[in-house]
């Protein structure tokens, strides 16, 4: 037996704030219950981004491990230095300078995209000298990125399971995973989105990675990060798809915003009504349908198919679950996409798909 504590307060529907998990965890409260708790294993949950997180969380709380979740969808091999190095190794371990130098060129590159977007959009006369002498430099500190990984290229593969920071390295073995054992594909494009968002961000890619079908459609994606990293010189800036891109964003964030508002007005008429549960009307059309039930809809007139829907599943997207290729607004849709009972009714959108 074992205890996992995440070091927050309960989510709750009475919490103010815009979430109820915001802000870092309290991992001075897992110390003092890993100090009253002695006779079973704690593992501490919280603030693990990155491997110093690992080391000074684990020397903090005293607990017995350690747990992650969106550190560790951001980068895959979090772990591994703890894993394939000895106590030794990881205090002598220069890996925090390479990672500090990375970071920061990164950081400086990103501010110049920004810069570019902002010149396309607007022209050279909306950014000021200090701008300027930032996009002068762009080619120099791609070159210093590219020296910097340049000096990873023949690492064994033990040690770059070791670099967290070799992101394309990542990917590209969490696709041959992905190809050994097969999972859907909003799963793969999730996490390839969640350990290559930044290149993905920087090289205009990140609608190509979000529309793939197959692996290989994400491994193309790879390979032009790659080739741009290569060739820098080969990337150019689209300004029309940068301003599309935008635009598709903005109205993403309008329709994803249709379930809460839904679920905040049903709230509202519960407590209106002065029911305890503020969640009762939530309840209402919420029962999965199970796989049987999806069959036998398929095979009547729509009209009839829609009745017997309302009458048990109306907060379930019935397009989702009847139409040929689901519902096509996907997570802009205000109604539940959940698998059928009898089949994979993990849902995969509110737990670790994004």
């Amino acid at each position: 037996s074992l205890i996992a504590v995440h070091g927050r307060f309960r989510a709750s529907w009475d919490r103010k704030g815009p979430g109820a998990r915001d802000g870092p965890a309290l991992m001075d409260q897992i110390c003092e219950l890993k100090k009253a708790i002695t006779d079973i294993p704690i593992i501490a949950n919280g603030n693990t981004i990155t491997y110093e997180n690992v080391q000074d969380n684990l020397k903090d709380t005293g607990a017995d491990g350690l747990m992650s979740a969106e550190g560790i969808l951001d980068n895959p091999a979090l772990f591994f230095p703890r894993l394939t190095s000895t106590k030794d190794d990881v205090e002598s371990d220069p890996r925090p300078t390479h990672m500090q130098k990375k970071q920061k060129l990164e950081k400086k590159l990103r501010k110049i995209v920004r810069i570019e977007k902002l010149v396309a959009e607007k022209g050279t006369e909306s950014i000021d000298k200090e701008d300027k002498r930032r996009l002068e430099k762009k080619v120099e500190l791609k070159k210093a990125l590219k020296q910097l990984d340049t000096s990873l290229q023949n690492k064994s593969s033990k040690e770059l399971h070791t670099l967290p920071e070799k992101k394309l390295v990542l990917a590209e073995e969490y696709i041959d995973l992905a190809t050994k054992y097969p999972v859907k594909m909003r799963s793969v494009i999730f996490h390839i989105r969640r350990i290559m968002k930044s290149m993905l961000d920087q090289y205009q890619l990140m609608e190509e990675c979000l529309a793939s079908d197959s692996l290989q459609d994400i491994r193309s994606v790879l390979a032009k990060i790659k080739h741009y990293q290569e060739k820098p010189e080969a990337f150019v800036f689209d300004k029309e798809q940068a301003k599309q891109e935008k635009e598709a964003s903005e109205k993403k964030q309008r329709e994803e915003g249709k379930r809460k508002a839904y679920e905040a007005r049903m709230m509202r008429k519960a407590k209106r009504e002065g029911k305890k549960d503020l969640t009762y009307y939530l309840h209402i059309g919420a029962e999965v349908p199970a796989k049987e039930t999806v069959l036998s809809l398929k095979a009547i007139p729509r009209p009839e198919a829609l009745a017997v829907w309302k009458s048990k599943h109306s907060q379930h997207c019935i397009s989702f679950h009847l139409d040929t290729g689901g519902c096509a607004r996907q997570r802009t849709c205000a109604f539940l996409h959940v698998d059928v009972l009898g089949s994979n009714t993990f849902d995969e959108k509110d737990e670790v798909a994004g």
